[in-house]
């Protein structure tokens, strides 16, 4: 089973647009700080179908510019069809990973990608000390200063 929790409008997830944020359960890191600890009980939210997913689309089209799951890859085989489809409805895609890499599979249906684990003493992707890592797939460039303020 895909759990998600309902889905969210995000105006900072992802920079210069306007996501639809969608928060996977089930993650095996549980980092500590981590900001969405609800995400690590699998049987919490609702299975995410491809129909559900299409009517969330239809709901907030003309107002999101980009889908960001927040989790997902540890069901790789559920969510390339659902990054294939936001795609097909013109729109960018995102990940939200603790991991520090994913398959080629994924990264080829990504926009934009975030890796790493949250790390307290190094911060988020808005300290300078961060571990973490947001990236324009297709260019490779780092982006985490999109998210420095300063």
């Amino acid at each position: 089973m895909f759990n998600v929790l309902e889905p969210q409008v995000c105006f900072q997830e992802v920079p210069n647009e306007i996501a639809l944020g969608i928060v996977c359960t089930g993650c095996q890191l549980g980092c500590k700080g981590c900001h969405s600890p609800q995400s690590w009980n699998a049987n919490l939210g609702t299975p995410l179908t491809q129909t559900v997913f299409a009517g969330w689309l239809r709901r907030y089209e003309g107002l999101i510019t980009c889908v960001v799951f927040f989790g997902g890859e540890w069901q790789e085989h559920r969510l390339l069809p659902l990054l294939r489809y936001a795609q097909s409805q013109g729109l960018k895609t995102c990940l939200y990973t603790g991991l520090d890499c994913v398959s080629e599979q994924l990264k080829n249906e990504l926009t934009y990608l975030k890796t790493g684990r949250y790390i307290q003493s190094h911060g988020g992707l808005g300290q300078q000390s961060t571990n973490q890592k947001f990236i324009d797939v297709a260019s490779g460039q780092l982006l985490n200063s999109y998210f420095i303020k300063g």
